[in-house]
């Protein structure tokens, strides 16, 4: 079955958006005749109706806020049938304007001083490679937010990684100085102080190589990419 997704769209433009994808989804059974544009817009009607009894009647929505509509449908005899047994509606309450200003006001007053702030990162070691690299999970605030890999040399050690949040960095090849015995210390005590010098990229990027990192010592390492083609497809 083709499953229908709006992802994130206002709750004032669902309709819209629910037609045109439609539309496109159905594009090649338009073209072999199988489906006329009429049977589309009907079909996209018909469901629009029904959204909009969930989600201004029963959910009370509000224009502004944000929401992600997913439902699978099929086609049978020149008809477009949607099973709502699969249904699925996420939404994202707009706050008032008058509870965010004052919250926005008091930040900005403390924005320049968070900014002279190191940004603080643990890490947690993961496990080691085949051929002997250390990987570690760099947490900040408590959540799992990238990976960072160590290679140990003779005295030293190569170091490369990434973060996705709070802001995406890359960490790229580093050398330092580090005995094989205190690479978790090292790691430890320095992850923090290694980011700070790494280069800002898209969070496409970080997400890849946090992932690539993470796929090399434990198999079904998940939550980054996921959460990130859910974003995308948004």
């Amino acid at each position: 079955m083709p499953t229908l997704r709006t992802g994130l769209v206002i709750a004032a433009g669902y309709a819209d958006k629910v037609r045109r994808v439609l539309f496109a989804q159905l594009r090649d059974a338009i073209k072999t005749g199988e489906l006329s544009n009429k049977d589309v817009a009907m079909a996209a009607g018909n469901l629009n109706r029904v959204l909009f009894e969930l989600l201004v009647n029963k959910l009370k929505a509000d224009k502004l806020d944000v929401v992600r509509i997913q439902i699978d449908y099929e086609v049978r005899d020149s008809q477009i049938q949607f099973d709502f047994s699969t249904l699925r509606v996420e939404l994202w309450r707009r706050v008032p304007e008058e509870e965010i200003a004052p919250v926005v006001e008091d930040f900005a007053r403390a924005a320049p001083r968070l900014l002279e702030e190191e940004i603080r990162f643990t890490v947690e070691k993961v496990g080691e490679t085949d051929v002997g690299d250390v990987v570690y999970r760099i947490m900040y605030r408590g959540s799992d937010v990238g990976a960072l890999i160590v290679t140990p040399l003779n005295g030293e050690a190569l170091v490369r990684g990434a973060v996705v949040e709070p802001t995406p960095l890359l960490l790229k090849r580093t050398r330092v100085q580090v005995e094989a015995d205190r690479i978790d210390d090292f790691v430890s005590e320095n992850v923090s102080r290694l980011f700070s010098e790494a280069q800002n990229v898209e969070k496409r990027e970080a997400v890849r190589v946090v992932n690539e990192i993470l796929s090399l010592v434990k198999a079904g390492e998940e939550g980054f990419e996921e959460a990130l083609e859910e974003e995308v497809e948004g």
